[in-house]
């Protein structure tokens, strides 16, 4: 992959991506299955095994309904709204069997997969939105437009929510194997799947109080794969897919640890000491603050 967007036709889905939404699911349900307590806590989060595989029960369910073109509202966009919409799902719904939950995650998953594959069929000679096209606020909009959805984090296209799909099952099945004592199933295919999400959200998670009056800019390399730029001018943030020619900083990481760094699972200390992260260029100390920059939801 050379950069971090998608080279696919419109209405159609980045090659594996289909598949490896189908494998993560499978992945995170077998993680599941079989397990008689879901009391046990995750690391580093206030939910349970039960409520985080809820979440990711209902959060599927909610990606498929917008890939049909139903139209949902959770949250405005912001971590607080998120958090909350979160919150009051999860009291609405009170299944935390393991079992079922699991079966709920792929169901929702497949029905993802084939609301895009309907609605592709549906678009065919109408002049939909491009593969990748993506809007530019958050919660902008109250419905569908031109091969658009809007999201919990503003309007993208289906397949860029496709890549969100799969980005929000690895964060939290992730969580889930870490917790029950299980490989987790990131690998370097499902993260570079994962940044047409990444790159379309980053401006939107950008956190304004640490890039106040920053100027500078990036390049993220992923090891033998892909890259894109970041710069900051005066605190306002551009993501491109191609790095700057002379960026400040260039950061060469290891994919599943940008992955787990990008969705606040690790920070960079750590993994520069495990030698997972490089740092070069003019100002290479760039390269710790970047993670402080934005703020996962």
């Amino acid at each position: 992959m050379e950069s971090a967007t998608g080279r696919d036709a419109r209405g159609t889905l980045p090659e594996g991506l289909g598949d490896a939404l189908r494998a993560t699911a499978e992945d995170i349900a077998t993680v599941l299955r079989g397990v008689a307590d879901t009391s046990v806590p995750v690391p580093r989060s206030e939910w349970t095994v039960g409520e985080a595989a809820a979440h990711l029960a209902q959060a599927n369910e909610l990606m498929a309904d917008l890939a049909a073109g139903r139209e949902r509202r959770y949250g405005d966009g912001t971590p607080q709204s998120l958090a909350a919409a979160n919150e009051r799902a999860l009291a609405e719904f009170g299944e935390r069997a393991a079992g079922p939950l699991a079966e709920l995650i792929v169901r929702h998953t497949d029905a993802y997969l084939m609301a895009f594959e309907r609605r592709a069929t549906d678009s065919v000679g109408t002049g939909g939105g491009k593969a990748g096209e993506t809007g530019r606020g958050i919660g902008g909009g109250t419905g569908e437009t031109a091969g658009t959805v809007v999201t919990p984090l503003g309007p993208m296209s289906r397949e860029v929510l496709g890549s969100y799909l799969l980005t929000h099952m690895l964060g939290h099945g992730y969580d889930l194997a870490r917790a029950l004592g299980r490989p987790h199933m990131i690998d370097r295919t499902r993260v570079e799947l994962s940044l047409p999400f990444l790159v379309a959200a980053m401006p939107r998670v950008t956190d304004v109080t640490t890039t106040a009056r920053l100027t500078a800019s990036y390049a993220i390399r992923l090891w033998g794969g892909a890259r894109f730029g970041v710069t900051f001018t005066d605190g306002a943030v551009t993501v491109t897919p191609r790095p700057p020619a002379r960026p400040d900083c260039t950061i060469l990481i290891e994919p599943v640890t940008f992955l787990l760094m990008a969705l606040g699972r690790i920070g960079p200390n750590g993994a520069m000491a495990r030698g997972r992260v490089f740092a070069r260029g003019r100002k290479p100390w760039l390269a710790l603050r970047f993670p402080g920059l934005f703020k996962a939801p």
